[in-house]
């Protein structure tokens, strides 16, 4: 089992509602978009997209890390101690097939 495992992410702030799910072919490859609330301001669009990230997951909002992008909507994200089935899981969320 890997020690971590590094999650895309393209983030749209300033959504509606908070929303994790569709997919971004950005500069590190397939991405996952993340729609939040918060404004890109002060790093609240970056906090948010965390926390949504890891209730995405099921795990705790601890165990995600940003890696690169603070200042843009183009972010690589860290996952410590992924299970098994969170890969699947993310490839769900990003291509659509998630219920």
């Amino acid at each position: 089992m890997q020690d971590t495992l590094t999650v895309a992410v393209r983030v749209k702030p300033g959504a509606s509602r908070d929303r994790v799910g569709g997919r971004f072919d950005g500069p590190h490859g397939p991405a996952l978009v993340i729609a939040v609330h918060d404004p890109a301001v002060d790093g609240r669009a970056t906090e948010a997209a965390r926390r949504a990230l890891a209730a995405a997951l099921g795990v705790r909002p601890a165990a995600v890390s940003l890696r690169t992008g603070a200042a843009s909507r183009d972010k690589l994200f860290l996952v410590d101690r992924p299970s098994p089935e969170l890969s699947e899981l993310l490839r769900r969320l990003r291509d659509g097939s998630a219920g």
